[in-house]
């Protein structure tokens, strides 16, 4: 008897397996498989290979496709741009085609993944709320489809996740979207989406990330407040305007708000208690039109760890509650029309990174207390109403600071006593507009981690020191009006650690210097990409080796006294967008190969003693006769003809 009770139980399984196996190896639901194959011919190419694969019915076996292992329906069509290989390696890949409506006929679809695919064209199918009721996972960004979303994407009950951001889908936000209760992440960030973010957004009670950023949206809804689940909310870079809705405090969960780039008018909603937004550690309002004062209730968000206020219309006092929130990294509030002092609670921010009060109306002194700011890595003061007259020796001392910016600060005294204290790692230095005197000294050499220095506006004097050769990581060097003479060599000298070298911008214009343009192109230096020299006494000749310059996009020698030949080979250097040699003593023709300049955008040859016919072509021709003018013969349109 138990014998064949055994012998039965291996009888229905073999069957019951056969039965599951035939079940998968069959060919496809008809519809699934007209649907995959209606997607596959709309694909003109696909570098990934992995349509190609999609061969015979059985299209559960078909790379990126999961069907149901009972019914046999297509449940998953995971085909994104990047994702990994067999052997762990991540791949990224393209499709180029258009999205077939007929992906609607896989009515069992919970997950559609096509992101990042970068060539599929198309519109979302006006159907699909109808025809793919199980859908919880829509991913299509990285694309370029584009159309307005459909109005029966309401009906797609189950959907948890939409990601349809970087496209180019237009019009206005359907009213059906609250209807999406079981929605978590709703991403449509990078489209032309116009128009309000309708109040029904507010019905989406689990959605836990709200990405709108980077659209056209103009209005916030006023019941915000209600996405209680609501951790990630930007809307940041639309055109958003009126007040930020007070019931923004309501959000327990949130972690981040990106409000910045918009016409945001009004006062800071403020929090009323420390229970009010508790989890908030990301706050970005700037570039607004805000007004009022930093609401002193701000202290109550302790959890905040990088706050931007920056460029609004805030005015009074730093308030001293923000010395509470002891998670602080990052503080900007600069762009602004505060007054009165720095607080010195702000020496309590112990873990503060960057703080920039700039463009404000902060008055001195410094407290004393933020020499406690031993995580400061930048800081930033400039254009405030700080007479300082010299840097505070604590300020200098900071172990960890790299970037110190103090334009027009009003500091005096030579700049050898500031920079004895410095610390050799500081990468950035801005005392520009100030009134320091003095040369530059050779101590500057040490400084060999400087990428930028900008000593602009100040009363400096004497030579370039022959130690800026060793700032191998300068890539910006700022001079510009001060009264240094002498030769300009050394800076085309500066040494570099890696093929081209690091220096991008070069400005000593408005000074006294009178030699070594021949050493323009010569060194080491590839990388220039702006290059002034205009308003001094230079004079000399312009060496070939300007041409390897190809990065170059601005030149100015302007109002100099160089008598040389325009080189043939500046028109090597075809990055150039600007190009000012006015005001000099040029002779001879204008070189053919300018011809080659096909991104000049603005030159100035006027007031030289260039000769002969401008060579015809474009760029030259299109550019006004003020461009040519008061030179010893030049001739040829824009200018009259040349004589016979």
């Amino acid at each position: 008897m138990g014998s064949q009770v055994w012998c039965f139980i291996a009888i229905f399984i073999l069957i019951t397996t056969g039965e599951s196996r035939k079940t998968t190896d069959k060919t496809c639901h008809p519809n699934d498989l007209k649907g995959l194959i209606s997607f596959k011919a709309a694909i003109r190419s696909d570098d990934s290979g992995r349509l190609e694969k999609w061969i015979g019915y059985g299209c559960c076996k078909w790379e990126g496709i999961s069907c149901n292992n009972t019914t046999g329906r297509v449940t998953q069509i995971n085909l994104p741009g990047f994702f990994t290989s067999s052997d762990d390696s991540p791949v990224q890949t393209s499709m180029n085609g258009h999205l077939s409506p007929s992906i609607t006929l896989l009515s069992s679809l919970e997950v559609i993944d096509l992101s990042g695919l970068t060539g599929l064209t198309g519109n979302i199918p006006p159907s699909i709320g109808f025809r793919l009721p199980k859908l919880r996972k829509l991913s299509l960004f990285g694309n370029k489809l584009e159309g307005r979303l459909p109005e029966s994407i309401g009906k797609l009950f189950n959907l948890e996740v939409m990601y349809l951001h970087e496209n180019s889908f237009s019009s206005t936000l359907p009213e059906s979207l609250g209807n999406l209760k079981s929605l978590r992440f709703l991403d449509l960030h990078s489209n032309g989406y116009t128009g309000v973010i309708p109040d029904c957004i507010a019905n989406l009670t689990n959605l836990e990330t709200l990405n709108l950023q980077n659209n056209f949206l103009s209005h916030i809804p006023a019941n915000i407040g209600d996405l209680q689940a609501l951790k990630e909310l930007d809307l940041s870079n639309n055109s958003l305007r009126g007040r930020i809705p007070s019931s923004i405090t309501k959000l327990k969960s949130i972690s981040v708000i990106y409000l910045n780039n918009n016409q945001l008018e009004g006062e800071i909603p403020q929090p009323f208690s420390s229970d009010q937004m508790p989890a908030l550690r990301f706050l970005r309002l700037h570039d607004n039109l805000l007004v009022g004062r930093i609401p002193d209730s701000l202290g109550y968000l302790t959890s905040l760890e990088r706050v931007s206020l920056a460029n609004n219309k805030l005015e009074g006092s730093i308030p001293t509650s923000l010395g509470n929130l002891r998670s602080l990294t990052e503080l900007y509030i600069n762009g602004n029309q505060l007054s009165g002092q720095i607080p010195s609670s702000l020496g309590q921010l112990s873990r503060l990174l960057i703080l920039n009060i700039s463009n404000n109306m902060i008055q001195e002194p410094l407290p004393q207390e933020m020499a406690s700011l031993i995580n400061l890595q930048t800081l930033d003061l400039s254009f405030n109403r700080l007479n300082l007259f010299s840097i505070p020796y604590w300020l200098l001392k900071l172990p960890s600071l790299s970037q110190i910016h103090l334009a027009s600060c009003r500091i005096q005294g030579e700049l050898t006593e500031f920079l004895q204290s410095t610390p050799s790692s500081l990468q950035v230095i801005d005392f520009s507009d100030n009134n320091l005197t003095g040369n530059i000294p050779a101590l500057i050499g040490s400084l060999t981690e400087l990428y930028l220095l900008n000593l602009a506006g100040n009363s400096l004097i004497g030579q370039i020191p022959s130690t800026i050769t060793n700032l191998v990581n300068l890539g910006v060097i700022d001079l510009r009006s001060n009264k240094l003479e002498g030769s300009v060599h050394r800076v085309f000298e500066i040494q570099t650690r890696f093929g081209g070298g690091s220096l991008t911008y070069i400005d000593f214009s408005d000074n006294r210097f009178s030699t070594g343009i021949e050493q323009i192109g010569t060194g080491m230096q590839q990388g220039i990409q702006y290059l002034n020299l205009s308003h001094n006494f230079l004079k000399g000749r312009i060496h070939t080796a300007i041409g390897t310059l190809g990065s170059m996009q601005s030149l100015d020698l302007s109002y100099n006294n160089i008598e040389s030949e325009l080189p043939p080979s500046l028109g090597n250097a075809t990055s150039l967008e600007r190009l000012k040699l006015q005001k000099n003593n040029f002779t001879g023709k204008i070189p053919n190969e300018f011809l080659k300049l096909k991104e000049l955008e603005e030159l100035d040859l006027s007031n030289n003693m260039l000769i002969g016919e401008i060579p015809f072509g474009k760029p030259l021709i299109d550019f006004p006769k003020s461009s040519y003018l008061q030179n010893r013969g030049l001739c040829g349109k824009p200018l009259g003809p040349c004589p016979l």
